[in-house]
């Protein structure tokens, strides 16, 4: 066994199954990229404030499951624990809300990091996608964004997953439902702990998972019935322009995200065949974010979809991707003047853009044809000196076990005859 292993709730992507992650990846990001966002890449850590400011010093990825460092030089950075703050702080560093393009449509792919207690389907390393689209209070922007997530998933043959919807009010309208819901709260009998986040943002207390504190909140005041005019019409409108489109939603008068910022719009997909960790995305409308952590006034709407739940949601409903094979042609050769001769067949099929792969270690023709099948290419090269002389080789189709002897300067265009 190695000395060192992965630290604990955190894993390693290795194939085959790493495949299956990059489809995923592959297939939420095309959505996006059809849509006009352009990709983005933060750093994997930040100045600590970021997170305090934008994300909410009463939430727990701040109080209790950030990766906290200071570096040498004495600066307080973390790891990141989520990625709306750092594309918001990355885009209005480059000013790219200055440019006259609004929104600012930009989505990311990466690796986020909080200190949580691992169980199946959280980890303290995790991967998502995401895409955010600043600078524009529109409807539209939010109903785009529920339906690319919502295609993405489609796209991956997941079926098995429901889309809740809530409006979360604005600066108008969520103060006097802020001051209810502290009225009612002070009434239960909560831990001191609960209490105090109960008077810093009393809406993280809904979203408490434990079963003791959701009995007491039954008889909760809903944000529903104190939405001012404006938001109960941009609401409605997003809940229009999604139901014209297709997509199946649910209304969840309780639903609150786990972050401080979001404003109105406020959404997740979940996915009831993972059990506790049901989450498999979400997001919402972060309308005041720029200003709390420096910047102008700029409405944004985004969201982010877990690549592990997604994979664990393809798997509890049994969907096994349609991966192509990492290969598609294999080389076998026999004796040192064929190594030669294949070798260089290979890279010039490779620079013809034909994944191939090569027989290394001087393997004998059956260690070598095991290569071949476990490859998964579905043709195999073969060369030896008696090959060479009649200058040929012979291409094995695997699937059918037909062989027939090639010419040499004829290989790049028998392998492309036979693929298509």
């Amino acid at each position: 066994m190695s000395t060192f292993q992965a630290p604990k709730g955190t894993y390693d992507l290795i194939p085959p199954r790493s495949a299956v992650f990059l489809a995923v990846r592959d297939a939420i990001a095309t959505q996006v990229r059809n849509a006009g966002y352009g990709y983005v890449e933060t750093p994997g850590f930040e100045d600590v404030n970021l997170f305090a400011r934008g994300v909410g010093e009463s939430t727990d990825i701040v109080t209790k499951e950030m990766y906290t460092l200071t570096t040498k030089g004495g600066d307080q950075l973390a790891l990141r624990p989520e990625g709306t703050a750092s594309v918001l702080r990355a885009a209005l560093q480059a000013n790219l809300h200055k440019q006259g393009n609004l929104p600012v449509k930009l989505w990311y792919s990466g690796s986020y990091y909080r200190y949580e207690r691992a169980q199946a389907g959280r980890y303290r390393h995790f991967s998502q996608v995401g895409a955010e689209a600043i600078g524009a209070e529109d409807p539209a922007l939010d109903a785009e964004l529920i339906i690319l997530a919502d295609q993405a998933y489609r796209a991956l043959g997941l079926r098995q997953y429901r889309i809740l919807l809530n409006s979360l009010g604005d600066k108008e309208c969520r103060p006097v439902y802020r001051e209810a819901l502290q009225t009612f709260l002070r009434g239960l009998d909560l831990d001191e702990e609960t209490l105090r986040r109960a008077e810093i943002n009393p809406l993280r207390v809904l979203d408490d998972k434990r079963a003791d504190v959701q009995k007491q909140l039954v008889d909760a005041p809903l944000l529903r019935d104190y939405l001012c005019d404006a938001c109960k019409a941009y609401h409605e409108q997003v809940r229009e322009l999604i139901t014209a489109a297709g997509v199946v939603f649910e209304d969840d008068l309780k639903l609150v995200r786990g972050l401080d910022y979001y404003t109105r719009t406020t959404f997740e997909f979940v996915h009831d065949g993972l059990g506790s960790q049901s989450a498999v995305g979400g997001g919402g409308r972060y309308d005041g974010l720029s200003e709390m952590i420096g910047g102008p006034a700029l409405p944004s709407v985004g969201w982010a979809l877990g690549v592990d739940r997604t994979v664990l949601a393809l798997e509890a409903e049994g969907i096994a991707l349609d991966l192509p094979a990492a290969t598609s042609v294999f080389a076998v050769a026999l004796g040192e003047e064929a190594r030669r001769v294949l070798f260089a067949k290979v890279t010039e099929l490779r620079r013809a853009g034909v994944a191939a792969d090569f027989s290394f270690g001087g393997k004998g023709l059956k260690g070598a044809m095991k290569d071949a099948n476990r490859s998964g290419a579905r043709l195999t090269l073969v060369a030896g000196e008696r090959d060479l002389a009649e200058g040929v080789v012979q291409l094995k189709d695997m699937e059918s076990g037909e062989q027939r002897a090639v010419a040499l300067d004829e290989v790049l265009d028998a392998v492309r005859a036979q693929l298509a």
